[in-house]
């Protein structure tokens, strides 16, 4: 009896648990240089709630970003707080970025994102603070393609810049 009793108490607590949402803070970056473009294109992934959650502590607006309530003055603020929170440097020469498109999968904002006139790369600095004003815990991971090389960056609110060569 006693031993039933225990293996009920396991039961009830893994039981418990399983139910119980782990929220986790992580941002996905892929950059990839085609030369042929002379190009530089980007793609985020992050979750869209942390970016409304973002957005509205950062410019007091609620932002409905990936709903039927999206509004263009939300698409604008989402090109601001990006421009703003994420940077990169070629050959240490801050690049613009031109946003392009968003789109919305599951409960992930993917944003299309490039740079222009870029013939070479010898480093690529980048410099991101998204969702960590907000979430201390954030990481935003960064994958780069660049001269035939992968290489890959964490940044988080206390490294939120590094270096790729």
């Amino acid at each position: 009896m006693k031993n039933a009793v225990k293996f009920f108490l396991f039961l009830l607590i893994v039981g418990c648990f399983a139910f119980t949402t782990h929220k986790f803070y992580t941002a996905i970056y892929q950059i990839n240089f085609v030369p042929e473009k002379k190009m530089v294109q980007i793609t985020t992934r992050i979750f869209v709630d942390d970016l409304n959650e973002a957005l509205e502590v950062n410019y007091h607006k609620k932002a409905q970003l990936g709903s039927e309530k999206e509004s263009s003055d939300d698409v604008n603020l989402l090109k601001k707080y990006l421009s703003e929170k994420f940077t990169i440097k070629i050959n240490g020469k801050s690049q613009p970025m031109t946003f392009l498109s968003k789109e919305v999968e599951d409960n992930v904002l993917i944003c299309y994102l490039k740079c222009t006139a870029v013939t070479k790369i010898n480093s690529l600095e980048v410099q991101n603070t998204i969702i960590t004003e907000v979430h201390s815990e954030q990481q935003n991971i960064i994958q780069a393609n660049f001269n035939n090389k992968k290489s890959s960056l964490l940044l988080d609110s206390e490294r939120f810049k590094g270096m790729l060569k």
